[in-house]
């Protein structure tokens, strides 16, 4: 039996480049909807926010002198495009699912509204959420959080492109060890880099474990779900 019944799965936009230096790597796609597959054949309810910074990313904008908030909502649109990227994946797999957008793009996908993802997510669907909060200022990091707390999801699973969260960035120092588990609070006080901190609050006030764990490994997210020690458990 899975450990988690419902959970919210966070990916980042440049994992989905694979070895490319931009836009969606179809074989990376493949295997992330192949992974995601396997888990709700076990009756797991996913919901899913994917970043947009394989295609833009408004802070990079901003320091080039563009418009902040213009450029914050060109990367909720990013988000989108990765997200129905992705959604057009599962959906060739024979999975249902369905995408919502913190801002409304008709008739490409309808308004995020909470009462409508848990509907969707306990009618069997993967429900992808697109567009960041819909406001800007925020990180899809924030809008991950702030999903998981709206979906009452039993665990946020970030999938990036290492195992876990270390004592120190482990490509700078050889000596830096990963932690199986950590508090909220020990993050806090040795200024862990998981998450912006608007998100990470979010997550530790309403009680929502993290689990950090390396997604581009086939099979992970399962072992993950199935309650095997991968990553690092934040809570």
């Amino acid at each position: 039996m899975p450990k988690y019944k419902r959970i919210l799965l966070k990916l980042s936009g440049e994992s989905l480049m694979g070895d490319q230096q931009y836009g969606i790597d179809p074989n990376m796609l493949e295997r992330y909807a192949n992974d995601i597959k396997a888990i709700v054949e076990e009756k797991v309810e996913v919901a899913i926010v994917i970043g947009g910074g394989n295609i833009f990313r408004g802070l990079q904008g901003a320091a080039k002198g563009m418009d902040r908030v213009q450029g914050d909502y060109m990367g909720m649109l990013a988000t989108v495009i990765n997200s129905m990227a992705l959604q057009a994946e599962l959906k060739k797999m024979g999975v249902k699912t369905t995408l919502l957008s913190g801002i409304a793009i008709d008739p490409i996908c309808t308004s995020m509204s909470r009462s409508k993802a848990i509907d969707l997510l306990k009618d069997g669907h993967v429900v992808i959420i697109s567009g960041g909060t819909g406001n800007p200022f925020f990180t899809t990091d924030t809008a991950s959080a702030l999903r998981g707390v709206e979906i009452q999801a039993d665990v946020m699973l970030k999938g990036t492109r290492v195992d876990g969260v270390y004592t120190a960035d482990p490509e700078k120092d050889p000596t830096a060890t990963r932690y199986e588990s950590v508090s909220f609070d020990e993050v806090y006080e040795k200024g862990l880099n998981i998450m912006d901190l608007t998100a990470f609050t979010l997550c530790k006030e309403n009680k929502l474990p993290i689990i950090v764990f390396d997604m581009n490994k086939s099979g992970n997210l399962k072992k993950v779900i199935d309650g095997e020690k991968v990553g690092t458990l934040v809570g």
